[in-house]
């Protein structure tokens, strides 16, 4: 038994409250174990020795070098210690608690792993509405500026204090509006819009005015008028804020070029120097050593007041439902928790997602953030889908230990996506090929996470380079072959909508036939369960289910139904099943 494998954290994605339950985890090598078994009492019980009840852990996941074992414990105890019983399959027998590892189970309740109370007020919570959310990711200036059209010219407008906002492709917010119809078509029932506020750039990342939008856009009056047709269809709105730094204009920052030391915003800045060089580089803190974009200082106590009303203000102004946070990760921690209080105090259902790259747990404890923006997905099916870089037990691998990164209420909120404003279009990642680009969007829809969709995929945008892939979307070129894609689209967003188990359930391997190609999971939440299966090799493949012969099942993307034990699987394509039988499980 490898005992330097086994892990467990109590307090955290090993142990933590899920609607009034308490989930338990361990880690161990792969492959190192015969059974494991969770011992739990009531840690102020009044009997010595305390009663004990025992559950048998399930293998939920298996990463490269590791197994996840998971168990739920349902129990009137609102206090509760514990310790673990593990069989190696080399035949060693051990018990593991905070004590340590120990070959008898006699050792004092306090020394057991803690659960010290089940207080209700640490549940991570996630908006109920996100579990049926398919996002739809617009880059404003690049979307419409009427119904199906688009200028792509540049324009101007001029701002006060000698400043100029730009705009690179003419779009604006009531083009959105204008389109609704469309994005109503697709399927989608929210909408992430990049940064919209008044700035110089066309991107918009360089606020001038928090509270102005911005004139390339349109004005206060289109923003409310965009949300209330969006609320009316049923479509969410969620903003993006830039609070890691602002734009050059910024007022308080141009009070600090113009008064330097004595200006009373020279603390709303993080490290500045004195006297401010406005030049390439900067001798001030600023995003990515760009002179137009200085950091703020949110540990100051007047800044985090500033932006914790500029969160509340969209949401009284224009009712918007949530916000995107840029460069979340470059931003101290005490001011998400104050962002966050403001906001739900504000709107209780208010959705927090954080532009963070890379692993994320330590935003998402449920006092920051309800969702980061997971590149790792992105990343995973690049490499499985589009490069064929990886196979399929690799994929497997590491998407497993993707999901396993956090408590299952985060887990099933991550932002995924296949491409976004920041990189790359996925369809160019294919090489064009469309059939590779169907494949990563049946997975999208039916993994675990919230799927975004980013504006133009659906009308194959191509682009490797930032002017590419924010290119202006191609409404003149909405022709019958374009249109058969969105058909594809709109298909299986629609079956994610529709599908709780999708939404809400767990990821479980059933599948992974590297040879022919074959790859399943199963989706489940109660008694809602789905299989799910994609092909990528090159051949239709006949799939035999766990289920008894008179089992019956509806293929939800087609509607087709069936009867029996197996099922065909077409070349590079996925098929979602909804089984009736008392086992629905790929054998």
């Amino acid at each position: 038994m490898q005992l330097q494998a086994i892990t467990h954290t109590p307090l955290s994605r090993d142990a933590y409250l899920e609607r009034g339950r308490l989930v338990i985890r361990i880690r161990t090598a792969k492959g190192d174990m015969k059974n494991v078994w969770l011992y739990y009492g009531d840690r102020v019980c009044p009997r010595e020795p305390m009663d004990v009840a025992g559950l048998r852990m399930e293998k939920v996941a298996s990463d490269l070098l590791h197994d996840y074992y998971e168990c739920v414990i349902i129990s009137g105890y609102t206090r509760i210690c514990y310790y673990f019983f593990l069989e190696g399959r080399d035949g060693e027998e051990i018990y593991y608690s905070e004590y340590g590892f120990h070959g008898q189970s006699r050792v004092e309740r306090a020394r057991y792993f803690q659960f010290p109370y089940l207080r209700r007020e640490d549940e991570v919570r996630v908006p109920d509405w996100t579990k049926s959310m398919v996002m739809y990711h617009i880059f404003p200036d690049s979307f419409a500026d009427g119904p199906k059209h688009i200028s792509g010219r540049p324009k101007q407008r001029m701002l006060k204090n000698g400043n100029v906002s730009r705009s690179h492709n003419g779009g604006t917010l009531s083009g959105v509006r204008d389109n609704l119809d469309y994005l109503n078509r697709l399927g989608i029932n929210c909408i992430y819009l990049n940064p919209v506020f008044e700035a110089a750039s066309y991107h918009k990342y360089d606020t001038i005015d928090y509270r102005k939008i911005d004139p390339c856009f349109g004005t206060l009056e289109d923003l409310k008028a965009l949300v209330a047709d969006c609320h009316r269809l049923g479509i969410r709105v969620i903003l993006d804020g830039v609070f890691n730094h602002c734009g050059s204009g910024f007022f308080a920052f141009q009070d600090v070029l113009k008064n330097g030391e004595a200006s009373p915003y020279k603390d709303w800045f993080y490290e500045l120097h004195f006297p401010v060089r406005y030049q390439d580089p900067p001798n001030y803190e600023s995003f990515a050593y760009v002179k137009e974009m200085p950091k703020l200082n949110t540990g100051n106590p007047e800044v985090e007041e500033y932006f914790c009303e500029i969160g509340r203000y969209w949401i009284r102004e224009a009712d918007i439902d949530g916000w995107r946070l840029d460069v979340a990760n470059e931003v101290n921690h005490g001011f998400w928790r104050k962002f966050k209080e403001a906001v739900r105090a504000e709107k209780p259902e208010a959705f927090l997602i954080g532009e963070i790259w890379e692993d994320s747990g330590a935003w998402l404890l449920g006092d920051q953030f309800d969702s980061t923006m997971n590149y790792s997905f992105s990343y995973l099916c690049r490499e499985f889908f589009a490069e064929d870089s990886i196979g399929l037990v690799e994929f497997d691998q590491k998407i497993n230990h993707m999901n396993m990164r956090y408590q299952k209420e985060t887990a099933l909120a991550q932002m995924n996506f296949l491409d976004t404003h920041d990189v790359p279009r996925f369809l160019s990642y294919c090489g064009g090929e469309e059939s590779r680009f169907r494949l990563a969007f049946f997975f999208l829809m039916t993994a675990m996470g919230i799927p975004s969709v980013f504006y133009g995929d659906e009308q194959k945008i191509m682009g490797m380079t930032e002017p590419e892939y924010r290119s202006p979307m191609p409404w003149s070129a909405e022709k019958r072959e374009n249109e058969t894609l969105m058909e594809y689209m709109a298909k299986w967003i629609r079956v994610r909508r529709q599908e709780p188990a999708l939404g809400r359930g767990s990821y479980r391997t059933k599948l992974v036939d590297e040879s022919k190609g074959l790859y399943g999971f199963v989706r489940k939440d109660g008694k809602d369960e789905v299989t799910v299966i994609l092909n990528k090799g090159e051949k239709v493949q006949e799939i035999r289910l766990d289920v008894s012969e008179n089992a019956r099942w509806t293929e939800l993307g087609s509607g087709q139904q069936g009867k029996g034990q197996t099922v065909l699987c077409p070349p590079m394509q996925g098929i979602v099943l909804k089984i009736r039988d008392a086992k629905t499980c790929i054998s």
